[in-house]
């Protein structure tokens, strides 16, 4: 065959970004952003650019290390697809229709069944969808006599995309959607080392909150490997969105005081409530908008709308609770998915199960929780200042 103008590249599918109006183009300005950075450091001249309601990724002078691209960028939030392409600039249908061959017959000769599907974005390509893929599946026919064509179960399909380049693509990689990080605001999460913590914080930066985890440490009730398996939950999260600065806050005193003011049936309402308010004035200074747990309603005694309500008030800021309508199945497996689960099951207590009473209170009433917590808010405001400055951050 001669020697066409072609190259293996990358097609970056997004999704919901598309149906943007004003601001489309700030949304899609931080995918590429995020996108070359994550592949600055690849060797060769590579670019990044739009392509007719897609992202065309290619090195100007060779075919794409697509595999090593992918590694970098599969993670990337706004993105749902990758396509590995063999890109043309040549249009002419009978050279069109080479290259298809070509490319099938060195790849996929063995495939019992296909269909070609066609999608022309440039409406001023001369053939209409149907008839470009009719000319194509008719030359691999020529090709492969062994092959049949299937429209409803083939064992191949064969993409071919019309755009200001032409694309043949079988394989692709699917992204994980969303909003581009950090597109939405800031959250403050509050991360423990269970399961429920770190998904909160997940599909909350899948919808483009740029997030900062605190973590309430409690020496010596916790060990140091409570914290780690904290680390270790923010390091993967910190695949998807990037290097994320932790604050770890000493609450040992908070924690002592309470239990020492406060009956055990009310303790675990008034824990998160000096939770709340320490995440509060941390959002202050990170400018964060919200504040983002991993309450599941009717999970735990704590989680009950009762005790839902009765911690609201402490909050300075909005409280966002991704899995208040996920049930603990579906928690489990997003943990699989993400590679939370492993790590979060690990058997090392943090503050928030060590002091959980046998009996915790599961109706509890807002007025006089706030009326028990007001007599103690002296001291309260002192152990929370003191928490706060003895707090650290640290970059994952």
């Amino acid at each position: 065959m001669t020697n066409f103008d072609i190259k293996k590249v990358l097609l970056v599918k997004y999704g919901e970004i598309s149906l943007r109006k004003g601001n489309r183009s700030y949304y899609e300005n931080r995918v590429m952003d995020t996108i070359r950075y994550n592949i600055r450091d690849i060797e060769g001249d590579i670019r990044v650019r739009r392509e007719q309601g897609r992202f065309l990724i290619e090195d100007m002078n060779k075919d794409l290390d697509v595999n090593l691209v992918l590694q970098r960028i599969k993670f990337i939030f706004g993105i749902t697809g990758f396509c590995i392409c063999t890109k043309t600039s040549e249009r002419s249908i009978e050279v069109l229709e080479d290259i298809a061959a070509t490319f099938f017959s060195n790849v996929y000769s063995a495939a019992k069944s296909f269909r070609v599907s066609t999608k022309r974005s440039d409406k001023t390509y001369p053939l209409k969808s149907g008839d470009v893929s009719a000319k194509i599946g008719e030359r691999i026919l020529n090709t492969l006599p062994c092959i049949r064509v299937d429209l409803h179960n083939p064992e191949v399909v064969l993409w071919v995309e019309i755009r200001n380049h032409v694309y043949f693509y079988v394989d692709s990689v699917a992204g994980v959607g969303g909003l581009p990080y950090g597109a939405s605001g800031r959250g403050v999460v509050l991360l423990s080392g269970g399961l429920d913590s770190p998904i909160a914080g997940y599909l909350s930066a899948r919808r483009g909150v740029e997030i900062y985890p605190v973590y309430f440490h409690s020496p010596p009730f916790v060990s140091e490997r409570a914290a780690d398996k904290v680390r270790d939950l923010t390091q993967v999260i910190g695949r998807y969105t990037g290097q994320i600065k932790l604050n770890i806050i000493p609450f040992t005193d908070v924690q002592l005081f309470l239990r020492d003011n406060v009956h055990e049936e009310k303790l675990t309402i008034m824990l998160k409530r000096a939770m709340l308010r320490i995440a509060s004035k941390y959002a202050d200074t990170v400018k964060a908008h919200c504040l983002i747990t991993g309450d599941s309603i009717g999970q735990v005694a704590s989680q009950t709308m009762h005790s839902i309500a009765a911690v609201n008030s402490a909050a300075k800021h909005a409280i966002i609770r991704p899995l208040a309508t996920i049930d603990k199945q579906q928690i489990i497996d997003i943990a699989k998915d993400i590679g939370t689960f492993e790590i979060s099951i690990r058997p090392y207590d943090d503050c928030c199960t060590l002091f959980v009473a046998k009996h915790p209170e599961n109706k509890p009433n807002t007025t006089v929780i706030e009326r028990i917590e007001a007599k103690l808010m002296e001291e309260l405001d002192n152990l929370i200042a003191k928490a706060i400055e003895g707090s650290s951050i640290e970059t994952i």
